[in-house]
């Protein structure tokens, strides 16, 4: 199965809406946090340590204690990409957009500042097909692979001022969604008297909370630098969502499907059951160094002891077969570095800001095959960004160029190359005006 649906794609498949990522079937689907918002990415996926009063970022909760006092942040931002997916021999190429994230911020008092926001968590779209011959039956059987849907994330996040160096956060995230996955079995030949049209399809409804940590430390060095410090922890959780499954045989005729026989569930079976999705302890860690608000250079880390969540069906009619997914450990390392140029200059040019960074993830999905083959698929990727000034640098709008190449040539690699553009406004909500 797993060959078929990761190279079926490259034989002249019918790709659905939006990017085919075959990678997707895997547990609740593929996810680019946070390479999926345009600050994060145009500087080279480095987040642990960023703050601003004009960007929100979510991936370090301890940074909305950067938002200014009677002030209230929007940060709002697209992608348009354009994929490629390619092995030896084939390629093919999607294009598609959305948005990236919403996002909002604002002080409750001095000392605590609040965000919310949603964005995209995990992504699930895939479709190809297997032609094979079937002895049993003398005929040509299509097999079908298809799956759509994903989750989101909303959270609503908190951050503390402990001093004037110190700041602790924390996110509540809620992931919601809904994944559909079918299999469809299409016998070609004339004569079908002993074997039908046959469907393996499962709903996974996704809804639970996880839990993030946040926190960021600043130390002077002297009159001209700052070294910045930020560490976050995402908590370990067990939960449960809830799969709803069918298999049938059915009969097509024209464009409507009549079922003929149902297989699973059997008689006295429910068709819902639940399965567990696990989330292991992650934990992020951020190092830079900023010269007097003109440029800063920063390094992250990031390890987990396998990419994502694991997912594990509990029924004993195994609806898809064994998994070719393997959990290892995931390593990210980016590097990163940005020209924030002069707010106080008196020409516009010069307030402009230029990033760039690159990264590094070793151990994002590893797949061993019924052969035994097995692959260890990493994914590297950098981009670059310009930050223009609004409304006398209070607000800001960012454009950002990103490339990332993941997978193994041998079995499919993914590149994409993106295009990001954001906005983050600044305004100040909560003063009252004095009049003379």
């Amino acid at each position: 199965m797993l060959l078929a649906v990761l190279l079926g794609p490259l034989n002249g498949a019918e790709a659905q809406n939006g990017f085919n990522i075959p990678f997707s079937q895997f547990g609740i689907g593929s996810s680019d946090l946070p390479y999926n918002l345009p600050s994060a990415y145009s500087m080279g996926g480095v987040v642990y340590t960023r703050a601003s009063r004009n960007t929100i970022n979510p991936f370090n909760p301890a940074s909305y204690a950067s938002v200014e006092p009677e002030s209230f942040v929007f940060d709002i931002g697209v992608n348009i990409q354009s994929s490629v997916l390619r092995n030896d021999i084939n390629k093919q190429t999607d294009a598609d957009g959305n948005v990236a994230y919403l996002t909002v911020a604002f002080p409750l008092t001095k000392w605590w500042k609040t965000s919310a926001g949603i964005l995209p968590y995990s992504s699930v779209n895939y479709e190809s097909t297997q032609n094979n011959y079937d002895p049993l039956t003398l005929s040509d059987v299509k097999t079908i692979y298809a799956g759509n849907g994903g989750v989101a994330q909303i959270y609503w996040g908190h951050a503390f001022n402990i001093g004037k160096r110190l700041s602790l956060g924390f996110n509540v995230d809620y992931l919601y969604g809904s994944i559909v996955r079918a299999i469809t079995y299409d016998f070609q030949g004339s004569d079908s008297t002993f074997m039908t049209d046959s469907r393996r399809q499962k709903n996974t409804l996704v809804s639970n909370l996880v839990f993030d940590l946040g926190l960021q430390y600043l130390q002077p060095i002297g009159e001209r630098y700052t070294l910045h410090m930020g560490v976050t922890a995402r908590l370990p959780r067990n939960m449960k969502l809830q799969d709803k499954s069918l298999v049938y045989t059915f009969f097509a005729g024209g464009a409507s499907e009549y079922l003929f026989d149902t297989i699973f569930p059997g008689p006295g079976v429910s068709d819902t059951y639940e399965s567990s999705l696990q989330q292991p302890l992650s934990v992020g860690v951020g190092l830079s160094l900023e010269r007097n608000d003109l440029w800063e250079v920063a390094l992250d880390g990031y390890y987990s002891p396998y990419s994502g969540m694991k997912y594990e069906e509990n029924v004993d009619y195994n609806i898809f077969g064994t998994s070719a997914l393997r959990y290892g450990s995931n390593y990210r390392i980016a590097l990163g570095g940005e020209w924030k140029g002069d707010q106080n200059a008196s020409s516009y040019w010069s307030r402009i800001g230029i990033s760039a960074g690159f990264y590094y993830n070793s151990g994002r999905l590893a797949l061993e095959l019924v052969d035994g083959t097995g692959y260890h698929l990493n994914e590297v990727g950098g981009g670059m960004g310009f930050s223009l000034p609004m409304r006398k640098g209070k607000s800001v709008l960012r454009l950002s160029l990103a490339y990332s190449s993941f997978g193994n040539i041998d079995l499919l690699r993914r590149d994409v190359f993106t295009v990001g553009i954001s906005i983050g406004s600044c305004e100040r909500w909560f003063s009252k005006r004095k009049y003379n």
